[in-house]
């Protein structure tokens, strides 16, 4: 009997190999094992599929209106009713998603993880005068109640960024800048800030200053590793978990925080429209107001849902992500 004979046989029950599954695919795995998590992800899914093909999905044009046929109920022509300028409501609630997708995300994108993850390296990794200066800055911002200071933003920067944009298409005969929303939603991003960038920067430089005396770290400095391939290729990689969890928490946040924006006619301006201004509409402006939430509830309560839904979802999967990537739980 030779040693070749003596090596045992793996067996079919025996665990699989999983090397070379990606971090993202282990926790993805985990995900899928929490019913309320998926559910979440699902609906958050679907909402922001809806508004990336509102202008497929939709049957009227948000801003075509028919006076003949102002504050109907839902029928087939018009699937949630119309509102008091004859607007088919349907098509102004998936626009409304769309622009509530696209200021959430480019928020939180911008905001908490390219800002609050560059600071928070920064801060972090270099300690020192840089992580005072950038510190007493997040505290100096965070000191304002968040709400107040957003509409302050949005209300002072307005003008201004107007301004700016009709001088370029002024100058470059560019035209569709202010008409299509873009320069609400660059007012709405530096204004939503605030609420985004200084609660990651917080977390990123907790974990960095652990991580930045560990052998690995110490080791790529011996070698001559420079400073941004430590901090984006060591460092990173090993932060990202909280970072992740922390972005879905907030953007039920910043989504509350531009619907709020949208009700106070300082968010995007008509006629593009948004969930907080089909509110506002339902609600409080012109004096068909009561008579719609009594007659035509459906204006505002599909909002309303698709607000509720986006917040609560949020939540519950940011949730779901802490137990994914909590050491302590798997």
């Amino acid at each position: 009997m030779t040693s070749a004979d003596l090596k045992p046989t793996p067996s079919l029950d025996a665990p699989r190999n999983i090397k070379g599954r990606s971090q993202f695919a282990i926790a993805f795995s985990r995900l899928r094992r929490k019913k309320l998590g998926m559910i979440a992800l699902t609906t958050l899914a679907l909402i922001y599929l809806i508004g990336a093909f509102a202008p497929v999905i939709d049957t009227h044009g948000y801003t075509d209106t028919n006076l003949l046929r102002t504050q109907e109920g839902p029928d087939t022509q018009n699937i949630l009713g119309t509102d008091r300028l004859g607007r088919d409501t349907y098509s102004r609630l998936v626009w409304g998603i769309q622009t509530t997708a696209i200021v959430t995300l480019t928020t939180v994108l911008t905001g908490s993880i390219v800002l609050g993850v560059t600071l928070g390296l920064i801060a972090g990794y270099f300690r020192g005068t840089p992580d005072t200066l950038i510190s007493r800055l997040g505290e100096l911002v965070s000191a304002f109640p968040d709400i107040l200071l957003i509409i302050l933003l949005a209300a002072t920067l307005r003008p201004r960024v107007l301004d700016w944009f009709r001088s370029i298409e002024d100058s470059t005969g560019v035209s569709g800048l202010i008409s299509t929303g873009f320069a609400d939603f660059l007012v709405l991003g530096i204004a939503l800030l605030p609420l985004s960038w200084f609660g990651t920067m917080r977390l990123v430089r907790g974990q960095v200053l652990q991580i930045r005396e560990s052998d690995y770290v110490e080791a790529a400095r011996a070698m001559g590793t420079s400073t941004p391939r430590i901090l984006f290729r060591h460092i990173l990689p090993n932060i990202i978990s909280p970072v992740i969890v922390t972005a879905s928490i907030g953007l039920g946040a910043v989504a509350g925080a531009e619907i709020i924006l949208g009700f106070l006619g300082l968010g995007v301006q008509p006629p593009r429209p948004s969930l907080g201004v089909l509110i506002a509409d339902a609600t409080g402006r012109g004096s068909t107001a009561v008579s719609t939430l009594t007659q035509h509830p459906e204006q505002l309560l599909a909002p309303i849902a698709v607000v509720w839904l986006l917040i609560f979802a949020w939540n519950i999967l940011g949730d779901a992500l802490t137990d994914v990537f909590n050491p302590r739980s798997r």
